[in-house]
């Protein structure tokens, strides 16, 4: 018997930014931990529908510390703060960045064996990628603690107009000192917040570095707009105000990346880490660029494919590769962002963006594409960059069925990632080493950038 504390051995992550112990043989979760740890936990829930099969808890009190923890970089989110008061979004940031690195790997490869069925997945994991001059000077990269790289931020309002992030693994707001994630100039604007209505508040920092506040009080009606893309929403879908035009969410803004404009709503969907676009569509290039070295990285008379595709991003990265006339089109559910895609993508003569569920686009191309076109598609490249929640199986079958020569799978999720890739091999696409990228540093978050090939004796 126990009186709801236990002292527990952690002994391995998991996915989700827990860490795993056992006692008297049930498996019990907790977070601000490290393998290695001897830790005591506070129980929670132990009489639940849960609590069959294994048990939650939160960490009191670290008994024998890992080498790799440290001070964490959000002082109010330590684990010698009371687990009710401490922020969420920082889940990793009491261990060493490095070897936060390498629990990432362990959790990537830990889904690609048990859901993708991989036997010996090669994973390598780096930080974001600096933004180098064409003389090769840093302009910009990652700081070495791994903080100052949100460049968007949401917190939220409650009845009493308190003013802060959601206490972790809750919906209670609590007010915090500072903001060691965000951008200096984000953290300094959100501390000055106050007199806000009930509901969310968004912070936005776009290339030309002035903050936007976006407020989104919950009073107010939800917008129709695409799902949505819950691989970097915290929070549902915000409401916004009656007057559409005069919303600051829907300011078009500017953001960079690969050396290109890009335009997108203030309020829209662009990454939150200020060198992730470069990073990822640098990323893509590189891997294209390796399937045919010293060819053509895709076959500019090609048809190729953006799913899931936002504002533009990887269909202009295609574009910078195939050349002016390279054909791409673009598939988005948010008009918002179509509509500034089209725009983004107006130089290449055979770019389109269209809006639609990526599912039933997929389908109904498969019914109405010609010869030609599926003979294009044959040569071409997919790039898919899912929510959360990964393609699933429709859409993987989907593609595979217009036997692209080049998949490019952007997944944040290892989960998500893990099980689509086993159903792309079974429909003859095998991946290369998966290429991950740190872009979320001291939480839990990883991206992962897998290039499968369709292998033709398969088919």
């Amino acid at each position: 018997m126990h009186d709801g504390h236990i002292d527990l051995d952690i002994t391995d992550v998991a996915h989700g930014g827990v860490f795993v112990g056992r006692h008297e043989g049930r498996v019990v979760f907790v977070p601000d931990a490290i393998p290695g740890e001897r830790v005591r936990v506070r129980l929670a829930d132990v009489d639940g529908a849960e609590s069959k099969s294994f048990w939650r808890g939160e960490v009191m009190e670290v008994l024998d510390a890992s080498p790799h923890r440290r001070p964490h970089v959000w002082r109010q989110a330590d684990v010698d703060v009371p687990p009710e008061d401490r922020p969420g979004g920082a889940d990793f940031g009491h261990i060493d960045l490095d070897h936060q690195r390498r629990l990432k790997t362990q959790v990537v490869v830990d889904a690609l064996r048990r859901i993708g069925r991989l036997e010996d997945p090669v994973v390598t994991l780096d930080p974001a990628l600096p933004i180098l001059t064409e003389g090769g000077e840093v302009v910009a990269g990652e700081t070495d603690d791994g903080t100052a790289w949100r460049t968007r931020v949401s917190l939220h309002v409650d009845a009493e107009g308190r003013v802060g992030p959601y206490a972790a693994r809750s919906h209670r707001v609590i007010e915090v000192e500072d903001h060691p994630l965000a951008t200096p100039a984000v953290a300094r604007a959100a501390l000055r917040l106050a007199g806000a209505a009930p509901g969310r508040i968004d912070l936005v920092q776009p290339a030309d570095g002035r903050v936007r506040v976006l407020p989104r009080p919950e009073t107010e009606r939800p917008r129709r707009r695409g799902p949505q893309r819950g691989r970097r929403r915290s929070s549902p879908p915000a409401p916004v105000a009656h007057n559409a035009k005069s919303d600051p969410v829907f300011e078009t803004v500017i953001e960079r990346a690969g050396g290109r404009d890009f335009r997108v709503d203030a309020g829209g969907f662009w990454q939150v880490h200020r060198l992730a676009a470069h990073s990822l569509s640098s990323l893509v290039a590189a891997q294209l660029r390796a399937q045919n070295p010293g060819g053509p990285a895709i076959d500019p008379e090609a048809w190729h494919l953006d799913l899931y595709g936002g504002v533009g991003l990887f269909a202009a990265t295609l574009g910078d590769l195939g050349g002016p006339a390279t054909r791409v089109t673009s598939v988005e559910s948010d008009p918002r962002a179509t509509e500034h895609a089209g725009e983004n993508l107006a130089e290449w003569v055979g770019a389109r963006a269209e809006t639609d569920r990526v599912d039933r686009w997929i389908a109904r191309l498969a019914d109405e594409a010609s010869v030609a076109q599926r003979e294009r598609l044959s040569r071409g490249v997919v790039v898919l960059d899912p929510p959360r929640s990964g393609a699933g199986r429709q859409v993987v079958e989907g593609v595979a069925g217009l036997s692209p020569q080049t998949v490019v799978y952007v997944a944040c999720d290892p989960v998500a990632l893990a099980r689509d890739l086993a159903i792309f091999r079974d429909l003859g696409y095998e991946s290369g080493p998966i290429a991950a990228l740190d872009l979320f540093p001291n939480s839990h978050h990883v991206e992962a950038v897998a290039t499968l090939t369709r292998v033709d004796d398969a088919r």
